[in-house]
């Protein structure tokens, strides 16, 4: 089989944040097999990412009623499936399959290359998400790919843009909270002339309205739900971003963006975003400990001179 002249087919589902620190992986197959006909089967919410970033052809939806029989002992394997996987020539497969049983039952559908790759990155492995997620294609000569996850949307309006703000994440745990985001938001409105963009999905529930309601209301955009491609391009737009651990602070540095992320108890080495513009801010007694007047130090070493007053004596945190 020449995968070169052929189709291939990446499998991955998971959340934001697992999809984008796979981006490395799809690019990398892009750049190796340029006439190809590149394929995810994923979510489409979120895969919509490769096709928007030029990196895909097509995206088709991992629907899990279809899959059930893949992963089952002598299951029953949906027609239309069978038929979908006999037209790939490589199939990469990133789902949770411990004991190859979905990978033995594609192997009766299709002759293609199977490479199986993990679906998530161990904790204590050492070696950041991305890499992990890069080294299965070793098994087609791709070594030592950019391990940065980038998405080249259209070129953002050359004025700068607003200031993007993430104040949430798929666990309360891993939140600053509400009423330092508050006090943050409180500053930025009084001391600065910064636009605010607060972005946001279901988790963040009315959240950002109420962080919303007592700014300026000329000065505040809200981006709750939309759809990720467009997220990405507001994003774009933006001149830096701050948020937590999780999937949109990824989305926001594959765009490009400088950002000071208020990191939890996650392995930093595992799943920090792996760029050198994105600064992640710790503190040792916990988040919720980190002061406002760090987060805005770091922001205004990022941004530039930004404040119309200096903050007060600050009480570092960790910064990595």
């Amino acid at each position: 089989m020449n995968p070169g002249q052929g189709k291939l087919l990446v499998i991955r589902g998971g959340a934001i944040g697992d999809f984008v620190l796979t981006l490395p992986a799809i690019a990398s197959l892009r750049r190796q097999f340029p006439a190809a006909h590149l394929e995810i089967l994923g979510y489409p919410h979120i895969a919509q990412l490769a096709l928007a970033g030029g990196l895909v052809n097509r995206v088709q939806p991992i629907e899990a009623a279809n899959l059930a029989g893949f992963f089952a002992r002598g299951g029953r394997l949906a027609p239309e499936l069978i038929s979908y996987f006999a037209g790939f020539d490589v199939i990469v497969s990133y789902l949770y399959d411990p004991d190859g049983i979905f990978r033995t039952n594609v192997a009766l559908c299709t002759g293609a290359d199977f490479i199986p790759g993990p679906h998530r990155a161990m904790d204590g492995g050492g070696l950041h998400a991305a890499k992990v997620y890069l080294q299965p294609l070793e098994r087609l000569a791709i070594f030592d790919a950019d391990p940065v996850p980038r998405l080249r949307l259209p070129p953002p309006p050359a004025p700068p843009g607003p200031l993007a703000l993430h104040p949430g994440s798929g666990s309360e745990r891993k939140n600053w909270p509400e009423a330092r985001w508050a006090e943050l938001l409180h500053y930025l409105a009084t001391a600065t002339d910064f636009e605010l963009l607060l972005v946001g999905g279901e988790a963040e529930g009315d959240r950002l309205k109420r962080l919303a309601a007592p700014l300026p209301p000329a000065r505040v955009r809200v981006a709750q739900s939309r759809p990720l491609a467009e997220l990405a391009r507001h994003l774009a737009g933006c001149r830096a971003f701050i948020g937590h651990d999780s999937g949109i602070s990824h989305l926001a540095a594959a765009v490009g963006l400088p950002g000071v992320l208020l990191w939890g108890e996650t392995a930093v080495e595992i799943w920090r975003p792996p760029s050198e513009k994105m600064i992640v801010l710790r503190h040792p007694a916990g988040l919720a400990q980190l002061p406002v007047e760090t987060v805005l130090t770091e922001v205004r070493q990022m941004i530039g001179a930004f404040p119309v007053e200096t903050p007060p004596r600050l009480n570092p945190g960790n910064r990595e």
